[in-house]
């Protein structure tokens, strides 16, 4: 759509304990201990991300909503829910 910026982020890797996403010039790890939620997901349901806004990423097919600071600071925001 003519005006529309496209925010990127991009999975850039995934291993048995993390994955990697780029956020601009930055590269995020999330390991599977601070957001457990990607641990079981798929190859595909995890390189399925979008970015909605500066501050946040979504992935639309596990609806996964993470703001970019909880993932730069995962101590501030504890899990509520028990995996």
């Amino acid at each position: 759509m003519p005006g529309t910026i496209a925010l990127d982020a991009e999975v850039t890797n995934i291993s048995g304990h993390c994955l990697w996403v780029l956020v601009d010039d930055e590269e995020l790890a999330l390991p599977f201990s601070e957001f457990p939620w990607f641990r079981s997901a798929t190859i595909d349901q995890v390189l399925n991300v979008v970015r909605p806004s500066g501050s946040h990423l979504y992935w639309p097919d596990l609806d996964i909503d993470l703001s970019l600071d909880s993932i730069r600071h995962p101590g501030r925001y504890p899990l509520k829910a028990k995996f």
